[in-house]
């Protein structure tokens, strides 16, 4: 049950924010992504100006990561390794901005955004909180 749960959500959370306006993040499916974003910058530690300018590499990198999931899906060894081949040259784009360390560190960032993001929609169905997408991490 845990594992459908996980695989649930790593699969339509991507595709819910592409789904979406790209760029605009009034749009509810543009909000993991932004929340995501926020939340891998906030632990990073970014300032404005390098924030400015990891913000449209992870745009990217987060689109291609829903377009990987959709073009592979069906074939779960297959999805595995185009998203790591997509992280090693995405880490390349990311030390463009960033240093060496926290360029790896984005992905760390990125899987723990979503453990924690599974935590609490276990934590809701518990409560039977009815789901909201706007409360994941971060508040309004």
């Amino acid at each position: 049950m845990k594992n459908w749960i996980l695989i649930l959500f790593l699969f339509i959370a991507p595709f819910a924010s592409y789904a979406q306006e790209q760029d605009e993040p009034s749009q509810p499916g543009a909000k993991i992504q932004e929340r995501m974003r926020e939340y891998i910058q906030n632990n990073l530690g970014l300032s404005e100006a390098e924030a400015s300018r990891f913000t449209p590499v992870f745009v990217r990198y987060f689109r291609e990561f829903v377009l990987t999931h959709r073009a592979y899906k069906g074939d779960r060894l297959v999805l595995q390794q185009k998203i790591i081949e997509l992280r090693l040259r995405f880490r390349e784009e990311f030390r463009q901005v960033l240093d060496d360390k926290r360029a790896n560190k984005v992905f760390v960032y990125e899987d723990r955004f979503r453990r924690e993001a599974i935590q609490i929609i276990k934590e809701n169905r518990r409560n039977n909180i009815p789901p909201r997408r706007t409360q994941l991490l971060m508040p309004n």
